[in-house]
Formats: structure tokens, sequence, C-alpha cells
């Protein structure tokens, strides 16, 4: 039996990740792991607030593992405050952690890399799926998620705020925003006891990105 910590975005690629992985009988879900950016208290680049992603692990009823990080974070401070959250998993028995990346191979590669010497193996249950198909068994599985973060270089400013469910993505754009067009925050699916309401609120430009606020209702 693998004990598993699932990488957690607030998206809806960690989202169905979960759902894949509950129905693999080899797998105990044992949490979800999450890297806040500690000055706002928010998802790294999604900008999800902590509140919301703590509602949503109440909803997959697992327990949060919060890593915080600064803002701007130098790539080894990053890496250094994995390696002590790779500690905590592996004295709490963890043996394996998943993340829901489909199909970019340095960032596979970087994983694995990074967990190599932590005595704790990467695991990539949605690898190699066709995003397309992918997208909408989402969306007819009834996930549900507001898109958070738009890159407006590859995706329209009005894209911030909408629905991911209802969108339809110009052509070059990847259906699950897989190049980083753009992120999102899941509000129900079947991985949740129950939908999680929320409003849409402000979008900002900042750094470069279109963010829209999305707080609990």
């Amino acid at each position: 039996m693998k004990k598993v910590l699932l990488s957690w975005s607030s998206g809806k690629d960690s989202a169905w990740a979960l759902h894949v992985l509950r129905q693999d009988p080899d797998v105990e879900l044992v949490g979800l792991l999450t890297t806040f950016n500690e000055a706002v208290d928010r998802v790294a680049m999604h900008a999800v607030r902590r509140d919301i992603v703590e509602a949503q692990a109440r909803a997959a009823g697992l327990p949060l593992q919060p890593v915080l990080i600064p803002s701007p974070c130098p790539n080894e401070i990053y890496e250094a405050r994995m390696r002590d959250a790779m500690a905590v998993a592996l004295a709490a028995g963890v043996s394996h952690v998943a993340f829901g990346d489909l199909f970019l191979d340095d960032v596979r590669r970087y994983r694995e890399e990074r967990l190599a010497p932590t005595g704790i193996a990467p695991i990539f249950p949605l690898w190699g799926r066709p995003t397309a198909e992918l997208a909408r068994e989402m969306i007819d599985g009834g996930l549900r998620a507001t898109i958070t973060c738009v890159d407006p270089r590859q995706l329209d400013r009005s894209f911030a705020g909408r629905q991911f469910e209802e969108c339809r993505f110009p052509d070059g754009v990847d259906p699950c925003g897989e190049r980083g067009e753009f992120h999102s925050c899941v509000t129900a699916g079947p991985m949740f006891n129950g939908p999680i309401a929320t409003k849409t609120g402000e979008v900002v430009d900042r750094d470069g990105f279109l963010f829209c606020d999305v707080t609990l209702r």
C-alpha cells in the first residue's frame, strides 16, 4: 500500500489527480501539500486564499500540510523548505508524493531529481493523458473551477474570473492550461463531499499576470 501525500495547488489538475488516486486500491491518501506565499497567505502562482484551500481540504476529508515560502522566493529557499517538508512526511510514513502534471518533461524531471535523495518517490496519476479529453472528463465528471490567474501573453485577459467549465479556449491554448496559460481554483467535484460556495472579486494586473480574487461566501 502506497502512503501518498498529494501536491495540492487548489486547481483542477491536482483535484482530478485526487479523484483518480482515490480509485486506486493500492493508494492511501494521507494529506494535501500546498506552498503558500507567506507574505500574503495565498497559494503561490494561483493566488488562492488560504481559507479557501482549508475549505477544500475539509471537503476532501484530508489534512492540509502547508509549506510557507517568501516572495520573491529564490530557488534554494524553495528547495530547502520542500526538503524539510519531505523529511516531516517521511517521518510520518509517507512513501510517495503525487503530482497533477500532464506532459511537461522538464517539470517531471525536476521533481524526480529533487525527490530522489529524500526517500520519497513521485507519482504522476494524470501523466500523458490527452488534455482535451482530460478537460472534458473533468467537466463531465462534475468538476467546477474558477480561473484565478491568466497569462495575457497566451490567453486573453477576459478569461480571468471565468468558470473553467464554461470556457471555450482559442486554438493554441492547452485545454488544461499546462503551459501556464491559466490557473484555477476548484470549487466542486467528485473529490469533495460537497461544493464550496465562493464569489469572484477584483481582477488585478500584477507582475505581468491577471489575478482574479476569489473569496468564500
